[in-house]
């Protein structure tokens, strides 16, 4: 598994990074086809969080095996690893809303256990490189007012860190050095938030059934 992957823009046609899906695959369905995503030539990047609370969570997590998608670790994803291993805390995922999985059929639960096998593999930070701009795409938070490719971060606060943008809220931080542009999700925002080069794109798909998606290139 590597904590860094990066992606070169010029092998894609479009790319579009999209916030928390937690199990919206048909909102996710109309949004692509709206902007006329083709899988043929096109990039989909998710911030994390494909899965629990929704009612395709299934779907959502096999994008995953798509050619035309990647992904970034979100917590819900490290949730479901963590609860399926001998020691895990089921009690919270589902609490967190992975009660979907206890109510699969067991054809469908093998195919969710060889899904989060591969879920394992995702990356915590993508950065993409594209028309000269240096983008970095995490769940929750960069852990670091420098980025660097590689370097070593807290991966924890990647997944759950909502410190900066409570801070950002209150005028309190600024840019984060070493990129252009930084994409998060996680903390739910009634619309996408920019604080200085950092952008928020969860925007409750679930709950609010706003799910914003962005061209980056």
């Amino acid at each position: 598994m590597d904590i860094y992957q990066r992606i070169d823009g010029s092998a894609w046609s479009h790319i579009y990074v999209v916030g928390d899906l937690h199990g919206c695959y048909q909102l996710l369905l109309s949004k692509l086809d709206d902007v006329g995503f083709d899988t043929g030539q096109d990039l989909l990047i998710s911030v994390g969080d494909l899965i629990d609370r929704g009612p395709q969570s299934v779907e959502c997590l096999e994008l995953i095996n798509q050619k035309w998608f990647r992904a970034v670790r979100g917590n819900h994803e490290q949730m479901a690893i963590d609860s399926l291993r001998d020691d895990g805390n089921i009690t919270n995922w589902v609490y967190n809303g992975g009660g979907w999985y206890f109510r699969l059929e067991h054809n469908q639960a093998l195919l969710v256990n060889a899904l989060l096998v591969n879920a394992a593999q995702l990356p915590y930070v993508i950065e993409v490189n594209a028309g000269g701009s240096v983008t970095v795409i995490a769940h929750a938070d960069y852990p670091s007012d420098v980025y660097a490719f590689e370097q070593t971060i807290d991966l924890n606060q990647v997944l759950w860190n909502r410190k900066r943008i409570s801070n950002a809220m209150n005028k309190i931080g600024g840019p984060i050095t070493g990129a252009d542009l930084f994409i998060f999700g996680h903390t739910p925002t009634n619309k996408p938030e920019t604080f200085w080069n950092q952008y928020y794109i969860d925007t409750g798909a679930f709950f609010s059934k706003k799910l914003t998606l962005i061209q980056l290139q």
